[in-house]
Parts: structure tokens; C-alpha cells; sequence
């Protein structure tokens, strides 16, 4: 099974470098091309739309720059896995020819927040999901629910659901990134970041010993706080999102939280635009990846 993959492991557990998010799905779509320099007006209706968007990740991931050698894996949307870069199956193309080991988003949006949280929607045919993922060479999937409110029973009722989605996805022999999300906004921020910590280390703890999970979080107010999930033996990697954080102060923040890799997206990608030559793309990406992996590699 592709989560059992050896190299692919190894290299997730303890290879320097970060994780590249190229997940946005249909709702931050649009504001994603937008930002890469494709308006609205330039697609007719939502295939065209994903095309786009297609069209974009391609170009990232056969850039020069983009390579496991400082980007060790990728987040990809269903339709990116489903899709070719150079007339191969991207995951293929990622691992096969780039050594970047390939994740799947497979959350569907979030419920209206409740509690002080706001839990992931049903997932709708997630069983099929996971087969067509280990199908096509996934590695591991991510999940994102959303933290607004130091509610204890809200924070706890969320990682309830992160752990029980991740169940299922190990039981498919692939490797589930739990991301709890507080809010960079929340009024309670560190408060919530502590009880948060605290429910996944329960969770971790009532898992059988031989399941293998990694964590995305926001990057917290305190540095270091999230550093005793790390000696779980059943956690692969913690990483970082950065949360509405522009690149630079996200970097400087990452870098004072050890063993902490990044997984950025808008980060990553929002100086790319679309009218950019080939040589002005990858260096500007590169530009982008090794201030990443600085920050995910070189600790305060």
C-alpha cells in the first residue's frame, strides 16, 4: 500500500524540507487564480475554471525549483490527482520524476461553526475515495476542521472527528494529516492552541500503537508548544500552516518552533502570476521554496 511505502515513509519521517499545499478546492478557487492573475472574466463556467487552475499546479510542479530535494511532499485536490502533468497521473509524475511524495485533501467543507468550532461536513463516498487514492499512489490524505473559540467541548468534539476520519484512512494503509486549524483571528488563540494540544495527546495516546498520523497546525503563539506531540511514536511529522500569515512573517514564526516543517499554499504560491515568463516563475518559486525550507530546516 502506498502508505506502507518505505522510501516514501523515510523520507516524510526525517528528510529536511517542507510540504507544498496545492489543495484549494471549488470555494477559494477563484480568489486563488485571482491572486495568480486570472480573473473571473477569463473562464466561462467551472470546468474552465478548473482547468485553470490545473494549468497553474502543473506549471508549479514541473518547475525547475520544485523538487524533494527542499519540497518533500504535496497536498493535491481530488481533481489534480485525477489529472496529468507532461501526459503522466500527477502523483506519478510527483514521486516518479520529481521525488516529491504525493498527498490527497480529502475534507468537503465545514459545517456552519457551532461551539466555538466549525467540523468537517460529511464525507460523501470517502471509502471509494481512499481506494482511487491508494490506486494512484497516495501516500497519505489531509482533513481540515476549523478552531475559533477556547471551547473545551468544542476543541475536543474536533479532534474526535480528526481521529475518527483517521482511523479510516489508516485502515486503507495511507497516512491521514489531522489539521485542526485555530484561527490566526481567534480572541482566544493560545488558550485554544493549549486545549488543542492537549486533545490530540489524548488522542494520539488512545490509538493503536501500530498507526502512523501526522498533524498540521497553526503555527502557535507560543513557540514550541505543540513540541511534546512530536515524541508520540505514532506521529510521523507536525507541520505548519500558515494561516493568512504573509510568507516572510511565517518563516520567522516557524522558525522558533523545532522539529516543526512548514505546509504552505498561499505562502508558497502568491508571488506566481500567470503572465510571468518560464525563467521568471521558477525563480521566483525558487526564491519562495528555499525562504520555506530555511524556516522549516534552520530553528531560532
Amino acid at each position: 500500500m502506498a502508505g506502507s511505502d518505505p522510501r516514501m515513509m523515510t523520507q516524510m519521517a526525517s528528510n529536511p524540507g517542507f510540504i507544498a499545499a496545492l489543495d484549494q478546492s471549488g470555494g477559494s478557487t477563484p480568489g486563488a487564480l485571482k491572486a495568480y492573475g486570472v480573473p473571473e472574466s477569463a473562464y466561462a463556467d467551472e470546468a474552465a475554471m478548473f482547468a485553470a487552475i490545473h494549468a497553474m499546479r502543473v506549471r508549479v510542479v514541473t518547475a525547475p525549483a520544485f523538487t524533494g530535494s527542499k519540497v518533500i511532499g504535496a497536498i493535491l485536490f481530488e481533481r489534480t490527482m485525477d489529472g496529468d502533468a507532461d501526459g503522466v497521473p500527477v502523483p506519478t509524475y510527483l514521486w516518479e520524476k520529481r521525488g516529491v511524495v504525493p498527498f490527497l485533501k480529502i475534507d468537503q467543507g465545514l459545517e456552519a461553526e457551532a461551539d466555538g468550532v466549525r467540523m468537517m461536513k460529511p464525507i460523501k463516498g470517502l471509502d471509494d475515495l481512499l481506494d482511487r487514492a491508494v490506486a494512484k499512489g497516495i501516500f497519505g490524505t489531509k482533513e481540515r476542521s476549523v478552531i475559533n473559540l477556547a471551547s473545551p467541548s468544542g476543541i475536543a468534539a474536533i479532534a474526535a472527528q480528526q481521529f475518527e476520519i483517521a482511523e479510516q484512512v489508516c485502515a486503507k494503509g495511507l497516512v491521514p494529516i489531522l489539521e485542526p486549524e485555530v484561527l490566526i483571528t481567534s480572541p482566544a488563540r493560545g488558550e485554544a492552541e493549549a486545549l488543542l494540544r492537549d486533545e490530540l495527546a489524548k488522542g494520539l495516546k488512545a490509538m493503536p500503537e501500530d498507526r502512523r498520523v501526522m498533524i498540521k497546525l497553526t503555527i502557535p503563539t507560543e513557540a514550541d508548544l505543540y513540541r511534546p506531540l512530536m515524541d508520540d511514536p505514532r506521529v510521523v511529522r507536525v507541520v505548519a500552516l500558515s494561516g493568512g500569515f504573509a510568507r516572510t512573517e511565517a518563516c520567522t514564526l516557524l522558525a522558533q518552533n523545532h522539529g516543526m516543517i512548514a505546509s504552505f499554499s498561499r505562502a508558497l504560491l502568491d508571488e506566481l502570476r500567470h503572465d510571468m515568463n518560464d525563467t521568471e516563475f521558477d525563480q521566483t518559486l525558487s526564491a519562495a521554496i528555499d525562504e520555506i525550507y530555511e524556516a522549516s530546516t534552520k530553528k531560532a
